[in-house]
C-alpha cells in the first residue's frame, strides 16, 4: 500500500489520469492526497471533479482557493471570471452532487506526522491547532449558514489571524491563511499581492515555510506553482508540489513513505 500527495490539478485531467497510469495506482490498495485546486484553468475541470469524487475513501482532498471559487459561483452569489474554465461543472447533470462533495472537503488533513492543506499553515500552529481551525470551517460549510459564509468569504481582512477574532471576521482569517498564503511578516500577517517567486516579497515578509516551528511536522502544500516544487531556506520540513502543470511544467506526485517524487509533463500550452 502507498499513499502519493499530487500537486495542483487545476482541471488537468490528461495530466493526471497519465500520472496514476506511471505510478501504477491501484485505488484498492492505494491512496491518493490532493492539495487543493482540483479543478479552473484546465481544460479539464469537470472530469477532474468527477474522477476525484469517484475514488471515495482512496482520496483525501483539501480545498483550495480556486475550489472556494468554484463554490462561490454556484452558492454564494459570486461571478466567474474570464479565463476560468468551471461551466462543464456548473452545467454538469450531477452539478448538486459534485457541489455537494466538494464543500464537504476540509481545509487540512494529518495522519501520522503529515499535515497537508493547500497553501499552508502559519508556523505558530500545532496540528491539533490547525485541525480545529479547519473544523471550524468545514462546519459553516456544512450548516444552514453556508450560502452566507461564501457570499461573504471574499476579501483581505483581517490580514492577520488571531485567536480574538470572531464571526465572519475569524472564518475569512482562517480560510484566507489555508488557501491564499505565501508571504507572511514576523507577526503573521499575511501578504496578499504578491503571487510571484521568493524575489517579489515585500520589504519585512517572507516566505511562511522560512519560519521555524515547535514540532517536527512534515507539511505538504500546493498553491505556489512559481516555487517550481522547491522551498529554500526552508526551516521546517515542508513538501512545495505545485509543479505549475497548468502553465506548462509538470504535474508531481510525492510518496509520502519514501519522499519519492514522480512527474509527467503539461500537456497544456500556458493556460
Amino acid at each position: 500500500m502507498s499513499i502519493y500527495a499530487i500537486g495542483d490539478l487545476h482541471g488537468c485531467h490528461a495530466e493526471f489520469v497519465a500520472l496514476l497510469e506511471k505510478l501504477a495506482f491501484d485505488p484498492a490498495r492505494d491512496t491518493l492526497w490532493l492539495v487543493g485546486d482540483l479543478i479552473n484553468r484546465g481544460p479539464g475541470s469537470l472530469a477532474c471533479l468527477r474522477e476525484a469524487k469517484r475514488l471515495g475513501s482512496a482520496a483525501r482532498c483539501v480545498l483550495g482557493n480556486h475550489d472556494f471559487h468554484l463554490l462561490v459561483a454556484a452558492r454564494g452569489g459570486g461571478r466567474l471570471k474570464k479565463r476560468d474554465t468551471l461551466d462543464g461543472i456548473l452545467n454538469a447533470p450531477e452539478r448538486e452532487a459534485l457541489l455537494d462533495w466538494l464543500q464537504a472537503q476540509p481545509l487540512a488533513v494529518f495522519d501520522e506526522r503529515t499535515l497537508m492543506s493547500h497553501a499552508g499553515v502559519l508556523p505558530s500552529w500545532s496540528v491539533e491547532a490547525a485541525l480545529g481551525y479547519s473544523a471550524e470551517v468545514q462546519a459553516m460549510l456544512e450548516s444552514e449558514s453556508a450560502g452566507a459564509f461564501l457570499e461573504a468569504l471574499y476579501g483581505n481582512k483581517p490580514a492577520r489571524f488571531t485567536e480574538s477574532l470572531e464571526g465572519m471576521d475569524r472564518l475569512r482569517a482562517l480560510v484566507n491563511v489555508f488557501c491564499r498564503m505565501r508571504f507572511i511578516s514576523a507577526d503573521e500577517t499575511l501578504d496578499f499581492d504578491a503571487k510571484e517567486g521568493l524575489d517579489s516579497a515585500p520589504a519585512g515578509f517572507y516566505p511562511w515555510f522560512q519560519f521555524p516551528r515547535g514540532d517536527d511536522t512534515r507539511l505538504i502544500f500546493g498553491h505556489w506553482a512559481a516555487l517550481e516544487g522547491k522551498t529554500p531556506k526552508a526551516r521546517i520540513d515542508v513538501q512545495a508540489l505545485d509543479t505549475g502543470c497548468v502553465w506548462g511544467g509538470r504535474l508531481t506526485a510525492m510518496n509520502l513513505a519514501t519522499g519519492e517524487r514522480t512527474s509527467v509533463p503539461s500537456r497544456q500550452e500556458g493556460t
